[in-house]
């Protein structure tokens, strides 16, 4: 495909497209400690370039065999790992269908590789990429380190690296009392990471100039010569 046939999508960010992570864990350490609660949001954009939820996929996950559960971090989440009412299924399955989910619309909008967005991206990526070790998943559609952090983008943008407080700054609805749920915030996360892509469009940020994109082309063509 060339760069002419490339999706708008696609060529906003390089080819990469960007899907909102949360994590819920039973502790801070990605090797050890158990995913008990993850949801993946992808995003779509319209003609005009602008970003906005698409779908979110969530799922409330078994600790895995093994696992280290951290009573201080199941008295912050209020999570019981081992409650029936929560419906949680094997981290294998929860994991290769969130991967099944992100490679569909990731196909759909016409970019080459999946990209994380979370805030305090770091935390989560680490959670999502040691799952996908742990469940041997092979063929996954996310990039191994290159992710969005949220908590840089809405410092830079809003002033703010809270994430209920950089959403109140940019006049997006927070209740606190549904926080630390995965699903409602990824949901947060992504209304945040669309709003921060799409002020930046208006301030006209995006799309580059033509000597911009130009200038790109000779840079890449010289680079392959």
């Amino acid at each position: 495909m060339t760069n002419s046939e490339q999706t708008l999508f696609a060529k906003r960010f390089r080819g990469f497209f960007p899907v909102v992570i949360d994590v819920e864990t039973a502790g801070f350490n990605k090797d050890t400690d158990a995913l008990l609660e993850i949801a993946a949001t992808t995003l779509k954009m319209d003609e005009n370039g602008v970003l906005s939820i698409d779908q979110t996929v969530h799922f409330h996950v078994e600790p895995f065999e093994g696992a280290n559960i951290e009573q201080a971090a199941i008295d912050f989440n209020g999570i019981d790992p081992f409650s029936a009412l929560r419906g949680a299924v094997p981290e294998t399955e929860a994991i290769k269908e969130i991967c099944k989910a992100v490679r569909k619309s990731q196909k759909d909008a016409g970019c080459s590789r999946a990209v994380v967005v979370a805030h305090n991206a770091a935390f989560d990526h680490g959670f999502l990429n040691a799952a996908i070790e742990r469940c041997r998943i092979k063929r996954t559609p996310f990039h191994p380190f290159v992710s969005f952090d949220t908590t840089s983008l809405a410092g830079l943008a809003l002033g703010q690296t809270v994430l209920a407080k950089a959403c109140i700054a940019a006049g997006i609805e927070f209740d606190n009392k549904q926080a630390h749920s995965a699903l409602y915030d990824t949901e947060r996360t992504a209304e945040l990471f669309c709003y921060i892509v799409n002020k930046w469009q208006a301030l006209g940020g995006w799309p580059l100039t033509n000597d911009t994109a130009d200038n790109e082309e000779e840079l890449s063509e010289e680079n392959q010569a």
